[in-house]
C-alpha cells in the first residue's frame, strides 16, 4: 500500500498542532482516514497532534494513539467509533503513523457541545478517505458503554478508565450461552464467582446449577447457595437413561458391548415395568425415569441367563451381574446406588437441585470432587440431561429458565470425535438447542482448544482472560466476531482479573478490569504459598495419620 501525504486541509491543522499553543482536544483532529475496507480500515495519525494528548488527565484521550485506544470520525451528524488494532510508521513520511482500526458502532452528535450520545452497535455507512479523525474522550466512552434499559450487572471498569463501569446484559448473555476462558492463575475462578454473585443479586429467585469438579465454590456461595456433595446429593440411580446405564454398567468393548447392551436394555425395561408407576404408563421406554430395584434387575438378568432358548454363552450375563453387584456393594457409590433411594423422590430432587423455589438461594453448587472418577462423567451427564429434559417437558408450563454452569468444561466436552460420551453429547446438544427451551450454558475452561469443535462458537458471549498458549489464542480468535479481533491481540498481555468481553452480552467489544471480590465470596482456589508453608513444622505424624484414615475410608 502506498502511504499518501495529508491533504492541504490537514496540513494547517498539523502545523498548528506543532506550535506551543495547546489545542482544544475536543475540537482538533489527530489524523485522517486513509483507507476504508469493511470492518478493518486504516487511518493516518499525526504524532505532533497526539503529543499534547499524552499528558492529558483524561486517560481515554491519553490512550488515543495506542493499540486498544479509541478514535471517532464525524459523518454528518453522526460519530463513528473505532478501536485501534495495530500501529506502524508511515513509510517515507516523518511524524506520521498508520493505524489499522475496527469500526465498532455509531452515535448521534449533540448539536451544542459536539459530544457523542445514543451510541449503538454497527455502522450504517462508512466515511470517505480523507475524513478527519478525532480522539474519543472519557465522556464519549461513558456514552459508548452506558447501560440501556435492559437488565445489566456491573462487573468492573472499562480499560483504561477508573470510573466508566463495564456492564453485561444478563438476558442477552444467558439467552445465547457464554464462555469464560483463561489460563490457570489469571483469576478465572474468582471472576466466575463474581459474575454468578452479580447474577444472584439481580435475581434472588433464579435457577442456577453449577458443576464444581474441585470443590472450590462451596466457600464462595455458602450464604446464598445450596451446597451438595456425595454426603447429601442423594441422586437416585434410576434417573439415568439407557445410555448412562451403559456407561456405568458395561465393561466390555467391540462386538461384546452391543450384546451386553441388548441384554441390559431388555432386563432394565422389565425392571422399570415392575414398578407401580411403570404399570400406569401405556408405552414405557427404557429411558423413562421410573424407579426400579437393583435386586429386581439382577434377578431378571439371572432369569434371562437361565432360559433354555437363550442364544450364546453366559459370559455377558455374568459380566453385567458382577459389575452391578460390585457397584451396589461399594460404599463410594452410596450417594447414588443406595437401597434407600428406590422411592419416587424425583419431584423433590428436581425441586432441590433446580432451586424451585429458590428461597433466596438461587444457585446449586454440585461438588463432584468426591464422586468416584469412573462415574463422574455419568453423574454430570445425568444432571445436565435432567436440566434439558425438564425444560423440554415443561414447555406448556410457566417458564422457569435454568442456567447450567460447567467448570473445567474441556473435561466433559473434549475435542474427540471417535468416542463421544453421554455427557459430551448432552452438553453439545444444550449448546446447540438449549436456548430454544430456556436452558443457558456457561462454560469455564483454561483450555479452549481442547473443547469439542463448534461448542465455543455456540457461545454468544465470550469473556477471555489471559491465555498463554498460542493454540488456545488461535482457537478463541477463530470464535470471535471480526470487530473484536483488535482486542484479541492484547489477550497475551492482560493482567490478572482483566478480560476482553465480546458478543451479545456487551454493546461493543470491551476490555474490563474486573472488580475485587470480597474475601468471604471467593472460591477456595488460592495457590499455596510455598515460601511460608514450608517454614511451618510440627504435627506431621497426625497429619499423615488423619490423611491415611480418610484415604482408606474413601471419604472426607
Amino acid at each position: 500500500m502506498t502511504d499518501q501525504p495529508p491533504s492541504l486541509a490537514f496540513a494547517g491543522v498539523f502545523a498548528g498542532a506543532m506550535t506551543d499553543a495547546v489545542p482544544s482536544h475536543a475540537a482538533d483532529p489527530i489524523g485522517y482516514v486513509l483507507e476504508i475496507a469493511g470492518s478493518r480500515s486504516e487511518i493516518v495519525l499525526d504524532m505532533a497532534a497526539l503529543a499534547p494528548l499524552a499528558g492529558s488527565d483524561d486517560v481515554v484521550l491519553a490512550s488515543a494513539g495506542q493499540v486498544g485506544g479509541q478514535i471517532k470520525v464525524r459523518l454528518g451528524t453522526t460519530w463513528l467509533v473505532a478501536s485501534i488494532r495495530s500501529l506502524k510508521l508511515a513509510a517515507g513520511t516523518a511524524g506520521q503513523i498508520v493505524a489499522a482500526v475496527d469500526f465498532l458502532g455509531e452515535g448521534e452528535e449533540e448539536q451544542l457541545t459536539g459530544k457523542l450520545y445514543a451510541f449503538r452497535r454497527g455502522v450504517t455507512r462508512y466515511p470517505m478517505p480523507g475524513t478527519e479523525v478525532y480522539p474519543v474522550s472519557a465522556s464519549d466512552l461513558v456514552q459508548v458503554y452506558a447501560a440501556d434499559d435492559r437488565a445489566t450487572i456491573e462487573v468492573g471498569h472499562v480499560y483504561p478508565t477508573k470510573d466508566v463501569r463495564g456492564s453485561l446484559f444478563v438476558d442477552a448473555m444467558l439467552g445465547k450461552h457464554f464462555a469464560l476462558l483463561g489460563s490457570t492463575g489469571t483469576g478465572k475462578s474468582t471472576s466466575a464467582a463474581l459474575i454468578l454473585h452479580r447474577i444472584c443479586e439481580l435475581a434472588p429467585q433464579g435457577h442456577v446449577v453449577m458443576i464444581d469438579p474441585h470443590g472450590e465454590y462451596a466457600a464462595a456461595f455458602k450464604h446464598n447457595g445450596a451446597l451438595y456433595d456425595v454426603n447429601n446429593l442423594q441422586m437416585p440411580y434410576w434417573l439415568m437413561n439407557f445410555e448412562e446405564h451403559c456407561e456405568v454398567f458395561l465393561t466390555s468393548s467391540g462386538p461384546d458391548r452391543q450384546i451386553d447392551a441388548d441384554i441390559l436394555a431388555k432386563c432394565l425395561l422389565a425392571a422399570r415395568a415392575k414398578n407401580r408407576i411403570g404399570q400406569d404408563i401405556p408405552k414405557l421406554t427404557v429411558d423413562a425415569p421410573v424407579p426400579y430395584l437393583l435386586s429386581d434387575l439382577l434377578q431378571l438378568i439371572q432369569q434371562d441367563m437361565g432360559k433354555m432358548d437363550r442364544a450364546g454363552s453366559t459370559a455377558p450375563y455374568l459380566r453385567l451381574k458382577a459389575k452391578i453387584e460390585e457397584i451396589k456393594a461399594d460404599p463410594r457409590f452410596g450417594f447414588m446406588f443406595n437401597g434407600m433411594l428406590v422411592a419416587d423422590t424425583m419431584a423433590a430432587f428436581v425441586s432441590r437441585i433446580f432451586r424451585l423455589p429458590g428461597d433466596g438461594r438461587p444457585i446449586s453448587i454440585i461438588d463432584v470432587s468426591g464422586v468416584p472418577s469412573e462415574i463422574t462423567s455419568a453423574v454430570v451427564a445425568v444432571l445436565s440431561r435432567m436440566v434439558f429434559d425438564f425444560a423440554i417437558w415443561s414447555r406448556n408450563e410457566p417458564q422457569r429458565p435454568i442456567l447450567l454452569v460447567c467448570e473445567e468444561a474441556h473435561r466433559y466436552i473434549p475435542n474427540e470425535r471417535e468416542a463421544q460420551s453421554a455427557v459430551s453429547r448432552i452438553l453439545s446438544r444444550i449448546a446447540k438447542e438449549g436456548r430454544k427451551y430456556g436452558v443457558s450454558l456457561g462454560l469455564i475452561t483454561q483450555r479452549p482448544s481442547d473443547l469439542a469443535e463448534g461448542v465455543l462458537s455456540q457461545c454468544g458471549t465470550i469473556i477471555a482472560m489471559r491465555l498463554n498458549n498460542e493454540r488456545d489464542q488461535a482457537f478463541v480468535r477463530a470464535a470471535m466476531p471480526e470487530g473484536a479481533r483488535g482486542f484479541l491481540d492484547s489477550i497475551p498481555a492482560l493482567r490478572n482479573r482483566e478480560c476482553i468481553v465480546c458478543g451479545e452480552g456487551v454493546s461493543i467489544p470491551v476490555r474490563v478490569m474486573l472488580d475485587t471480590l470480597e474475601e468471604a465470596k471467593r472460591p477456595a482456589s488460592a495457590d499455596p504459598v510455598f515460601s511460608e508453608s514450608w517454614r511451618e513444622v510440627g504435627d506431621e505424624d497426625q497429619i499423615v495419620a488423619r490423611t491415611i484414615a480418610r484415604w482408606r475410608a474413601q471419604g472426607r
